[in-house]
């Protein structure tokens, strides 16, 4: 085991979790609500983030691993662990209750007697799994392998989702004022919806460690996992404004920083 790729571990599963801690915070300094424009910026720049990262940082590291391992059968993994991946955040929105907090938007069973602010973390929370599962697993194929370059793009990916996590973070905390909450509890809410982030990938890590053969399908798990979540909510958010393409190009954006991560620590 590469004692690099351990503290690279550590570094990356710190990063993330401090990063939306850090965008919730944002919460205790302002007086209103996120504009239509800094919301589409929001979204679509974390959108580009992780689609360049579901691609870069799991797919592709998931097809090299399965061509070493299944040779010819290689596509089978690939594809199998990405439906499933986006089957699991389609089941865990028909039935986690949750409130997507700018879009007003409710989701999962309608029965439920949990609170709106309860579940607008939770919609954070089954975003955030993901991105947690991701690094995790990336995490993994560094600790499990004595090539350096795998640790440098555990950390990319890691570095890239934590650009992504700090307006994410004030993405959650600021839309609860709006609710009545006051500011110490958004920012609470806030710090609980990103904790979930290192748990999954401590899970993903001690999981992916002992795959084996089976890691491509958990690579590709995440990135489905990551693409879908995009595309669901996300994208079609960061387009709400006047000008809509103002999401778009905070999409760009945020794919040539985690492109540009990829190439330069990779």
């Amino acid at each position: 085991m590469n004692l690099d790729a351990k503290v690279i571990t550590y570094i990356c599963l710190g990063l993330i979790c401090f990063a939306t801690t850090l965008g919730a915070s944002f919460v205790l300094f302002i007086k209103r609500k996120i504009s239509p424009k800094a919301s589409d910026l929001i979204l679509g720049f974390a959108s580009g983030i992780m689609i360049a990262a579901a691609i870069f940082g799991l797919l592709v590291p998931s097809i090299n691993q399965a061509k070493e391992l299944y040779a010819n059968w290689a596509v089978l993994p690939v594809i199998v662990g990405f439906l499933l991946g986006g089957l699991m955040l389609y089941i865990l929105d028909k039935v986690v209750p949750h409130i997507h907090a700018l879009q007003n938007k409710s989701e999962g069973p309608e029965n439920s007697n949990l609170t709106k602010q309860i579940k607008f973390v939770l919609a954070v929370t089954i975003h955030n799994i993901p991105e947690g599962l991701s690094v995790g697993f990336a995490c993994a194929i560094a600790l499990s392998s004595n090539e350096p370059g795998l640790a440098a793009s555990a950390l990319a990916l890691a570095i890239g989702i934590a650009i992504q996590n700090v307006p994410e973070g004030a993405a959650v905390s600021i839309p609860l004022l709006g609710e009545g909450v006051k500011k110490s509890k958004a920012f609470g809410l806030g710090f609980l919806s990103g904790v979930v982030e290192p748990i999954a990938g401590v899970l993903a890590i001690l999981i992916g460690t002992s795959l084996g053969k089976l890691l491509p399908w958990a690579l590709a798990f995440a990135a489905g996992a990551m693409i879908y979540v995009t595309i669901d909510e996300l994208l079609p958010t960061s387009r709400q404004s006047e000008n809509e393409h103002i999401g778009l190009w905070a999409f760009m954006i945020g794919f040539i920083v985690m492109l540009v991560l990829e190439i330069v620590l990779s």
